[in-house]
């Protein structure tokens, strides 16, 4: 596995506790790109330095750190400008990766079909385009004075067309596919569509495996699923189509929301959402609103939607000894019960507790997938209303 070390900022508006759960998850990222993390680097500032992100004294301690331990990668927690990069791989000497770049390979070796990969690459190149100027330093020749004239700009230009013509022809290609999709869900007819939606690494795809009895890929690792897979489910005697979709993530890069977007339009289309939330996790409550933003941006925050909560056999809240008086009561010592009587009680019947693992409450669900599915088909069809009767 190749060495890496991680770097972040505390600033005012990101403080120690999130900051932290950001390079968490930024060490959960380079673990699924096949990195080890030595060690975690973090410094306070009020605002990232300009030309190297952190701080002068901060640089020099993690080269020190980088010579010493032989560390091959450094990976930075927010996006670098094209100036930074370049800076600050002349000062350490090695690869330099944002989370931007970070999550961009992670989607290069998990696209598997010809789709994901277009996607993906349409991605690299949107990202790779500002940052050209960084790989032609060699043929600069824009000093002035003798011998400093010659075809280093003309090589910039020239990339930068060869890579401006590369997204066009992505452009192109995504549209013609779409096209192809766009027929292919026509072809479905008007069955009821549902979407499976969520944070990344929440159990979508296990959850999809259960109910469909399918074989949808699923790892406990961060994107394990790229490319929507669609089944047909039927529950009492009334079939639906349901989707698993790619995972969000926070900060996601906006080169994967725009080359994603197509992907995305089994959300957009779809009748009723299924939005799975990890319950486990320490900040759900961010993660579930991470989701609902980009599903703002694809316009689909409005539609029918059923929350999950997965992994309630995995819940543990922290505990406080009756003899404590100097500990504050927050969120995390919150009990399972405690919890679906805050924002959770305003939602009613559209919120429900599973484990997609341990098969708990999914009976229930499938009854509850039911009763929003069969609203759906007989507003749609009120003839077939005799056809499907309330489960009991």
């Amino acid at each position: 596995m190749e060495k890496t070390v991680l770097v972040g900022i505390i600033t005012n508006d990101q403080g120690y506790k999130k900051s932290m759960d950001y390079l968490q998850e930024l060490e959960f990222l380079t673990v699924t790109a096949g990195g080890f993390v030595n060690k975690v680097f973090t410094q306070k500032l009020n605002n990232p330095n300009p030309k190297t992100f952190i701080g002068e004294g901060k640089v020099n301690e993690i080269r020190d750190y980088i010579k010493d331990h032989e560390v091959k990668t450094v990976i930075f927690d927010d996006e670098l400008s094209a100036t930074q990069e370049r800076n600050i791989s002349k000062i350490f000497n090695c690869k330099i990766l944002d989370r931007t770049n970070l999550i961009l390979d992670i989607f290069a070796q998990r696209a598997k079909t010809s789709y994901a990969k277009t996607q993906v690459e349409l991605a690299q190149c949107q990202y790779l385009l500002p940052r050209l100027k960084g790989m032609w330093t060699h043929l600069e020749r824009q000093k002035g004075g003798i011998g400093m004239r010659g075809p280093g700009e003309t090589e910039i230009e020239t990339d930068r067309r060869i890579v401006r013509n590369k997204i066009s022809l992505l452009k192109e290609k995504i549209k013609s596919i779409d096209k192809q999709m766009h027929v292919q869900r026509g072809n479905r007819g008007k069955m009821v569509r549902v979407a499976i939606v969520g944070y990344t690494n929440v159990g979508k795809s296990t959850l999809m495996n259960l109910l469909c009895k399918s074989k949808v890929f699923a790892e406990d690792k961060l994107f394990a699923t790229l490319d929507t897979t669609v089944r047909k489910l039927v529950i009492g005697n009334l079939p639906f189509l349901i989707s698993d979709t790619v995972g969000f993530i926070r900060k996601l890069p906006t080169q994967l929301v725009e080359s994603f977007k197509s992907t995305l339009d089994e959300v957009r289309e779809a009748d009723l959402l299924m939005h799975v939330v990890d319950i486990t996790h320490s900040n759900f409550e961010e993660h579930k609103e991470s989701v609902e933003k980009i599903l703002s941006e694809i316009n689909s925050i409005n539609k029918p939607t059923i929350l999950v909560f997965n992994k309630i056999d995995n819940y543990r809240s922290l505990k406080i000894d009756d003899d404590d008086l100097t500990t504050k009561r927050t969120k995390l010592h919150y009990s399972l019960d405690e919890w679906k009587q805050t924002w959770m009680a305003q939602l009613g019947d559209n919120v429900i507790f599973i484990s997609a693992l341990e098969k708990g409450n999914i009976e229930q669900l499938k009854k509850l997938l039911y009763s929003k599915v069969r609203e759906i088909h007989i507003t749609r069809f009120p003839y077939n209303n005799f056809l499907y009767p309330e489960l009991t």
